[in-house]
């Protein structure tokens, strides 16, 4: 007697999308139908397409503005799904829906849960000088990041790592993550550990002018916020009395300040910041209106070399 491949609606978005979705077709899951998002034209899309790999591997997508409509339901129910996925997928997915699976819906995020449940945990995560995330396999539930957990896979978050760097070292722990714990979860062997959501923290989205810099934090603050926004996110900037100035990059070794002020100044061919605290971060991109400044740029836009701040 043949057996029938166990079958999984994916809702998925973003390269942790792609990743995910890869992995769930090596493991012989039948996907039948995979829902994501319409990209956003004034959104940065440096990010990999889930709607491409679908194309590519004969898969129907759609990409409805509310997943939980009765008609995105329905067709989803009439799939007979034994799970549901969620995979960076933008949209909360409502009890009905989550209903639909058989065996159970799970969603994938990119945190050490319960810490960072929310948005843009990675960023988060970088802003506040974490030392590791990473990603984590649990229930779906209707209050966002709450379900019991499966299983994490953790990385290491260097103290000049971007966002997007341990961005990119958490897609590589998602793949992980799944090609472990999915064949556990078809087998019925997997374990569920309640969340302790009174351990953890929850964060909403960043919207660009929370990139604003306040001169009169330490060093090691500064570093954080940049290297939480550079891009392909969009940056962190700051007033200096004669114009806006974004830093779109710092290099932090716990070096002292050469000044007693703080001040912007460049040394060399290098710019550097001269913080509260004695200490000085070196500034590996600085930009006026999106374009990158040298030091004869950076004289042109602000007169001078060397500015105080604050």
């Amino acid at each position: 007697m043949t057996v029938r491949p166990q079958r999984a609606v994916v809702f998925a978005y973003h390269s942790v999308g792609v990743r995910a979705l890869s992995a769930l077709l090596s493991l012989g899951i039948d996907v039948p139908l995979v829902v994501t998002h319409e990209d956003d034209p004034v959104e940065n899309q440096w990010f990999d397409s889930v709607r491409d790999l679908a194309g590519w591997q004969g898969i129907p997508v759609i990409t409805p503005a509310d997943p939980n409509r009765a008609d995105c339901v329905e067709r989803v129910r009439d799939l007979s799904p034994d799970w549901l996925f969620s995979f960076y997928y933008r949209r909360m997915l409502g009890d009905e829906l989550l209903g639909v699976a058989r065996k159970g819906a799970y969603n994938l995020h990119g945190s050490l849960l319960p810490r960072y449940r929310g948005r843009v945990p990675i960023n988060w995560a970088v802003l506040h000088g974490e030392r590791e995330t990473g990603a984590s396999l649990h229930r779906m539930v209707e209050k966002p990041d709450a379900g019991a957990l499966v299983d994490q896979e953790r990385v290491a978050i260097l103290p000049n790592d971007t966002a997007q760097a341990v961005f990119e070292k958490v897609v590589c722990a998602s793949e992980r993550l799944l090609l472990r714990a999915v064949p556990e979860l078809l087998a019925g062997r997997h374990q569920e550990t309640p969340l302790d959501l009174t351990a953890g923290s929850y964060f909403g989205g960043r919207r660009p002018e929370d990139g604003r810099i306040d001169w009169s934090r330490p060093a090691s603050e500064i570093h954080n916020l940049i290297r939480a926004v550079a891009p392909p996110y969009p940056g962190a900037f700051g007033e200096t009395g004669t114009g806006c100035i974004q830093i779109l990059g710092s290099w932090y070794r716990a070096e002292a300040a050469k000044t007693r002020q703080v001040c912007l100044y460049w040394e060399g061919d290098g710019c550097y910041l001269d913080c509260s605290d004695g200490e000085r971060l070196r500034l590996t991109v600085v930009a006026s209106e999106g374009r990158e400044l040298n030091r004869a740029d950076f004289l042109a836009c602000f007169g001078a070399d060397r500015l105080a701040l604050g």
